[in-house]
């Protein structure tokens, strides 16, 4: 069962990440996108670290302290670079750029440095759901193509590619809880020093609160817990795919929750985004049967 569900809560990982965008929109005009990003960090990882040494199921005995760094100092870099390719491409290129490349460069690192080929369908479905990520923030807003945002954008996908691939050792000896506790927790003393940079005066105001309660318990603590079981089951390629579902989520919601508008061609992107992710949590569950048939056979040649 954990297995058939587990692209699932991969994908439910995305749509609460996809509600961010909208999130902010309720946020105080003073409140800087980079500072959202590290109180969210915080608010996400500190309660739950909380939580876990209250519980006592923090197990520091034989924890991969370096895939913790790095998943930490990824996650860390991905706020301030995707904030600042926003600013300087806007929110369609950036997005597109950080979130659409993410998928090509996971699979290029499981090739390159595990020696595992992705299969033929996660190309073809990646491909389309990049497409159609394109294709429905293609009318947004003003391309601006500047090589500088573009580069952020980048370094932004690279590092919510590369925290996947580092996740999937911590997933394998601990809790989700626990590893969603301490990542974020050291993600967001690694982003503390930009707190002094900005005005913090906003989180005490009520939507300032309501806004930033929501990006850290909800889009970023369950969040992510719920990509970190997932993760347990679902092949890094492959929840970096499933993670198309953010841009999605954003989307739609801008237009229900904030009244606006799509032209045609961004709702065939989102036909595409949704064949896409479809294809890959089929071609999940194809792999799943197969798999337990391959032991079933093996057990019975014994």
């Amino acid at each position: 069962m954990e297995k058939k569900v587990a692209p699932f809560l991969v994908l439910l990982a995305a749509i609460l990440w996809g509600t961010t965008g909208t999130a902010q929109s309720f946020a105080p005009e003073t409140a800087h996108p980079v500072v959202i990003g590290a109180v969210r960090l915080a608010l996400g990882g500190l309660p739950l670290l909380l939580i876990v040494l209250l519980l006592g199921k923090l197990r520091i005995k034989n924890w991969p302290i370096k895939e913790t760094v790095l998943a930490s100092l990824c996650m860390a870099c991905y706020q301030p670079f995707f904030f600042s390719a926003v600013t300087l491409t806007g929110v369609a290129i950036g997005t597109v750029i950080a979130i659409g490349s993410a998928p090509i460069l996971s699979g290029l690192i499981e090739w390159l440095f595990f020696k595992k080929s992705p299969a033929r369908v996660w190309w073809y479905s990646t491909i389309l759901s990049i497409v159609g990520c394109c294709m429905l923030f293609i009318n947004k807003e003003a391309v601006v193509v500047d090589p500088y945002g573009i580069a952020m954008a980048l370094v932004a996908g690279l590092s919510f590619a590369s925290y996947t691939h580092f996740s999937r050792k911590l997933v394998e000896n601990q809790s989700s809880l626990s590893i969603v506790a301490v990542v974020f927790s050291l993600s967001a003393i690694f982003l503390s020093p930009l707190l002094f940079l900005y005005d913090l005066s906003w989180i005490t105001e009520g939507n300032g609160m309501a806004v930033s309660l929501h990006l850290g318990i909800i889009a970023t603590g369950l969040a992510y817990f719920l990509f970190a079981r997932g993760m347990v089951n679902v092949p890094s390629s492959t929840a970096v795919t499933l993670a198309l579902g953010e841009p999605l989520t954003a989307a739609l919601l801008g237009v229900f929750v904030l009244g606006e508008s799509l032209a045609l061609t961004s709702w065939l992107g989102i036909s595409f985004l949704l064949v896409g992710i479809g294809i890959l949590i089929l071609y999940s569950k194809e792999s799943g049967v197969e798999n337990r048939k391959q032991r079933f056979s093996s057990a019975l040649s014994k």
